[in-house]
Formats: structure tokens, sequence, C-alpha cells
């Protein structure tokens, strides 16, 4: 279940972690300042402090020729991760943004802009 589907279907929150076993984690609440809510929210905060950072480390180790195969491997590596982070925390996001009704039906064109 994509994190667009649960929170526009029924009101989950998809979390900035996933269980043991690689699943996305979901919270069911009836407003955003729960405990858990406001931990989520932390989390994703560092989650994306921690992606800014490292492509700030990333440039550096990218721009410096001495830089070996197993360190490019290892940046590989925790960028990868880091883009996971963050794409989750975009998804989940976008999932909890209100719907947006311009008054269009589906067959008008999108006004200029």
């Amino acid at each position: 279940m994509s994190a667009l589907f649960a929170s526009a279907t029924t009101g989950l929150r998809l979390l900035p972690w996933t269980s043991p076993d690689g699943k996305p984690c979901y919270l069911a609440t009836d407003h955003g300042d729960s405990p858990l809510s406001r931990r989520a929210d932390e989390i994703e905060t560092l989650q994306v402090s921690m992606g800014t950072q490292l492509l700030g480390h990333a440039r550096a180790l990218l721009a410096d020729r001495k830089a070996d195969a197993g360190e490019l491997r290892f940046l590989a590596n925790r960028l990868c991760e880091a883009l996971r982070d963050v794409l989750r925390v975009a998804e989940s996001r976008g999932g909890r943004l209100p719907a947006h009704d311009d008054g269009r039906t589906a067959g008008d064109a999108a006004p200029d802009a």
C-alpha cells in the first residue's frame, strides 16, 4: 500500500522507519499532535538534515582525486540510504497534504501560468 493511497483512503500516516523485516510502518491518529506523530516529525527532520550534510561530504569526497574505490562505494551506500529516507519523508508528507479542488472538471484545461 503506498502512503498516498493509505493517507487518502484511511487516514494512515507513513512513518519514517520500517519494521524489523523492512515493511512500512503506519500511524492511525485523529490529529497530527500525538506523541508518536511529534516523534515521527523529529525523525523526518533529522533524516532530511542528515541527507543534506551527507550531500556536502559527498561533494568534498568526489572533488578529492585521491578518493579510492572503497571510499566511493561507502559514500554511494550512504547516499542510497539517505535518498531512501528522504523519499519516504516526501511520500509521507505528500500523503498528508490536503486535497486541492480548483473547481475544474476532468476535461478542463489547466490555467495558463
